[in-house]
């Protein structure tokens, strides 16, 4: 039970301590503004915080990334996020590199490998994969756009590029590169433009995020 309470108390410590830091709290509300323009179901700022395990796990990951910057925290940092999995049911690798209003709906069984790109404003939802095609110690898992939607069991193969504002078919298996403003659905992925009739782009507008939905998935292929 001490070792319980200790716990906890040094978690609150790292939380206030972190929360301190220049920047850390802008980014928080940013995340949490993230929620509610991604998740119609998202109520409030508090339920997001204690509920969301995507973004419990993308919070980890932002330390754990830090940690394994230095050669002494990449075993700490590899441990700890296999913590996170099993608390979180989403396995990022410490290695992958994030970038901003990430965000995973409905997670659960979401894997990020450890050469992994991922640009600003990207959203996954569940069972999704971002694996390696070789046991090369090189860039082997997929780089992933700005502004890029994956769907449900979608499975991303290999160091392709998925560029900007394209959007990946729920559970499409993608094995080749998808060029920017491109739909990629089946097994495996056929890539093919975007529709061009005025559905609305993956690309989100943050200053018009509270006017339409970010992504609107024109194709019943892309439905989630």
């Amino acid at each position: 039970m001490k070792a319980l309470w200790a716990a906890a108390a040094t978690a609150v410590g790292a939380a206030a301590y972190g929360l301190s830091r220049p920047g850390v709290r802008e980014t928080l509300k940013e995340d949490l503004e993230t929620v509610k323009r991604r998740d119609p179901a998202a109520r409030n700022d508090f339920v997001s915080v204690v509920s969301y395990p995507g973004m419990h796990a993308i919070w980890a990951h932002r330390g754990l990334h830090r940690l394994w910057q230095h050669d002494a925290g990449k075993v700490p940092a590899r441990l700890m996020s296999q913590l996170v999995r099993t608390l979180t049911g989403v396995e990022i690798h410490p290695g992958a590199e994030i970038g901003r209003r990430f965000f995973i709906d409905h997670a659960n069984g979401v894997v990020i490998g450890e050469t992994s790109e991922i640009g600003d404003d990207v959203m996954l939802y569940h069972q999704v994969t971002l694996g390696g095609t070789s046991m090369a110690q090189t860039k082997r898992h997929p780089t992933i756009g700005n502004h890029v939607l994956v769907g449900a069991g979608a499975k991303i193969l290999g160091p392709v590029v998925v560029g900007d504002n394209s959007a990946i078919g729920a559970n499409a298996v993608v094995v080749k590169d998808v060029a920017a403003d491109s739909s990629a659905v089946g097994i495996p992925a056929t890539v093919r433009p975007k529709r061009k009739d005025g559905a609305a782009s993956a690309k989100a507008d943050v200053e018009t995020s509270t006017k339409r939905p970010d992504f609107v998935l024109e194709d019943p292929a892309l439905w989630i």
